[in-house]
């Protein structure tokens, strides 16, 4: 293992930064030659590498987003174009990949290592908290905080005009985030895509005797609807005669300076990472384990997301919100 690279893929997510400071300077540390790749996979096919000297990684710990860019490069699942980018890795000799991001990611990064190319290790990084084989991505304990931030804003005014309000996180098919925000914010419902409710079960829960409130908010996850709140809040309206304001926080629980947990977990993985190469193992991904950091298999693609097994934290929203 001599010159690797690091990319970051997929949606961009709190601590990414941290995690490339670590890949970089613990490369250099065990001295390998480190680049980066600007865009993600499109980079790695549009030859889009440089050096990265542990200089070059400097204040960039404290900044959401991620100083190499990324994005989603569909193109990178045709045969044809990574078989592109394996020749120009191969010209550059190019030992390993790390590769920060979430499950499109690592099916991408998988299938070039399988056809041929270097050795992969994934770092996986989403504010959804989703990826199978890890109970911690890199980014979710600042996008959840941020959510907060937002809800306890949100509550001032709903306390002062007596308003009801939907709130839409993130999480496109795990609840994750909706369930933390929702308990931690005193949200009365949570909507989660694990435990989904039809509209008139809903309305009937809200319509039900409860001790008086001058507020309520109801957390809901966008599942694969990014806005359906909008629609929710006339059902409701037309089913209960209570008209629920809407908030979709959206992409801003996307950015900001990722909090102590995130930049903590991302420089473990980053460290990991880089170990892992230089010993020779490949399609691993840093992973958190009972609270143990480690290198599991990379996760399949086709099992889908990791979803909310466990029904606990929303039985208990609802006996504190009795």
């Amino acid at each position: 293992m001599k010159k690797i690279i690091v990319l970051t893929s997929g949606g961009d997510a709190p601590g990414m930064n941290a995690a490339i400071r670590a890949v970089v300077r613990s490369g250099h540390f065990y001295g390998l030659k480190v680049y980066g790749c600007q865009l993600g996979f499109q980079g790695l096919v549009e030859k889009k590498i440089f050096p990265l000297e542990p200089e070059s990684v400097a204040n960039c710990i404290q900044h959401g987003g991620t100083i190499l860019q990324t994005g989603r490069y569909l193109n990178f699942l045709q045969k044809d174009v990574r078989t592109q980018c394996l020749d120009f890795l191969h010209s550059e000799k190019i030992d390993g990949i790390v590769v920060i991001g979430g499950n499109g990611s690592f099916k991408g990064a998988s299938l070039l290592s399988s056809e041929g190319g270097p050795a992969i290790i994934g770092i996986p990084g989403t504010i959804d908290n989703d990826i199978p084989g890890t109970e911690y991505t890199i980014g979710f304990d600042t996008a959840r905080n941020t959510a907060l931030h937002a809800i306890d804003k949100i509550r001032d005014t709903a306390s002062s005009h007596n308003r009801l309000f939907l709130v839409e996180v993130m999480g496109r098919s795990s609840g994750f985030l909706a369930v933390d925000v929702g308990l931690a914010g005193g949200a009365e419902f949570i909507l989660t895509p694990e435990f989904p409710f039809t509209m008139p079960e809903l309305a009937s829960k809200i319509m039900k005797p409860r001790r008086e409130k001058l507020s309520s908010i109801i957390v809901i996850a966008e599942a694969d609807e990014p806005g359906r709140s909008i629609q929710m809040a006339k059902e409701l309206d037309e089913l209960t005669g209570l008209q629920y304001r809407v908030c979709i926080l959206g992409h801003t629980q996307r950015g900001g300076s990722p909090t102590l947990l995130d930049r903590k977990v991302a420089l473990s993985m980053g460290n990991l990472a880089v170990k892992g190469l230089i010993e020779g193992k490949s399609h691993k991904m840093t992973a958190i384990v009972r609270d143990e950091l480690m290198l599991v298999d990379i996760p399949d693609p086709d099992h889908g997301s990791r979803v909310l097994l466990n029904k606990y934290l929303l039985e208990l929203n609802d006996v504190l919100c009795s």
